[in-house]
């Protein structure tokens, strides 16, 4: 049993739990713990209040619409324009193009929507949540540790410098965690074998408003129309493409996407920002607990950025950790069973996509068998379309979309369409 005084002085600590990061994961995680009566001090490097991710796919998937719809975000969202992300995918086999079932219940959806919308949204609404405490121009610096566990962060502030006691500190500070490295978490890197670019136009119509994606084996590439009329347009090719597409990166970029099966009219949309992006982006695994410690969003798992999954996986996140820790947080139960209970809950349902998304990003490798037969079915049959539609949600995981039944009924719809000719490119 973690006693609550282990985590301070003798007048106990400072806060319940002490979050470094304040964006999508940790204002998050920071909502729904103190809406559960816990005590946070949620710290943010930055001091701008407005500051956000800017590399990102801006899309949050299916999977995540549970916790918006909990945190209350989702008529502020719908208020801002958000897009609800419904999905098309271009494969060899021609256009994957879920729809509901006739007279069934609409497909799942969350939303696409421009981080400098989201990010300021999520982060101001923490810091009217009773409970939780915005530090601005915090970054954290070192642990606090005590008998081999954490007990707090030590923090670079505007002041000077500051310790931060808290039973709990969870990092949520993103892919490079400080907290994760001060804490020498075990960690798994998976190599990506694609580089990525992206840009967002103004006024580029896509098919429907919905969202598309590329799968042209190897490479990839996407467009995700969100907020204020801006498409997020993002290629993803293989490495061995990079120094060629460095020597000239906006005609490469450009020509990369006039060259897409059914390609939207780029060039007669408004580019609003630059092209960015990294040449180098692996996926990364952590450990989600050690003692006294927790991670969330991209500190314990960043998934490849080609499925648009990291928004939701960090809303889901931290979910998981604000309903496993909340009591124990704040001395009504046992600290290191609840962080355990997290980190169960966090493995069973991310590392199966994660392990999935790793074999596919290590080589930028063509379609396996299986991922053949399952892409060519969902391409000619409806109802396979909306089994890959709830897979690429994160709404189900590898097993059950790969299960038996699924096996063979996309083996028998490519019987019946064997030696049809590809559906055309434009959905």
């Amino acid at each position: 049993m973690t006693r609550p005084e282990s985590a301070g002085t003798g007048t106990g600590p400072d806060y319940d739990v002490v979050i470094s990061g304040a964006s999508l994961a940790g204002s998050a995680a920071a909502i729904l713990l103190a809406r559960r009566g816990v005590r946070v001090a949620l710290l943010e490097r930055r001091s701008d209040p407005e500051a956000y991710k800017v590399l990102c796919t801006h899309s949050i998937t299916a999977n995540a619409y549970p916790v918006l719809d909990e945190l209350g975000l989702v008529p502020a969202l719908e208020k801002a324009g958000a897009v609800r992300n419904e999905a098309r995918w271009w494969t060899r086999w021609g256009w994957i193009h879920p729809k509901a079932a006739q007279g069934g219940a609409e497909l799942p959806y969350a939303y696409n929507v421009r981080r400098s919308v989201l990010d300021p949204m999520i982060r101001s609404l923490a810091a009217r949540t009773p409970g939780v405490e915005l530090l601005l121009g915090h970054r954290v610096t070192g642990l606090v540790r005590e008998a081999g566990r954490t007990v707090g962060v030590r923090a670079a502030t505007p002041e000077g410098e500051r310790e931060i006691r808290a039973r709990l500190v969870v990092g949520a500070d993103g892919r490079d965690s400080a907290v994760a490295k001060f804490a020498e978490v075990p960690t798994k890197t998976h190599e990506n074998a694609r580089f990525g670019y992206l840009a967002h136009f103004r006024d580029l119509p896509l098919p429907g408003g919905i969202g598309q994606t590329w799968f042209l084996e190897p490479d990839m590439a996407y467009a995700f129309p969100n907020d204020d009329g801006v498409t997020v347009l993002a290629v993803l090719p293989g490495k061995e493409r990079l120094p060629a597409f460095r020597e000239d990166l906006e005609g490469s970029f450009l020509s990369f996407v006039r060259a897409l099966p059914g390609a939207p009219p780029v060039d007669s949309a408004e580019r609003v920002s630059k092209i960015i992006g990294t040449v180098d982006y692996p996926l990364v695994t952590r450990e989600p607990t050690a003692p006294g410690l927790a991670l969330v969003g991209d500190a314990a798992l960043t998934g490849d950025p080609l499925w648009g999954v990291g928004c939701g996986w960090a809303l889901q996140s931290a979910h998981w950790l604000a309903q496993a820790v909340a009591a124990a947080s704040t001395g009504r139960g046992d600290l290191d069973a609840s962080l355990a209970a997290y980190a169960r809950t966090h493995r069973r349902r991310l590392r199966g996509h994660q392990t999935v998304a790793a074999g596919f990003a290590a080589t930028a490798r063509p379609f396996n068998p299986g991922e053949r037969l399952m892409f060519s079915a969902a391409a000619r049959d409806e109802a396979m379309a909306r089994h890959m539609y709830l897979f690429a949600s994160r709404l189900i995981g590898p097993m059950r979309f790969l299960n038996p039944v699924a096996l063979a009924r996309a083996a028998a719809v490519n019987v019946r369409h064997r030696g049809e000719a590809v559906s055309p490119a434009r959905p």
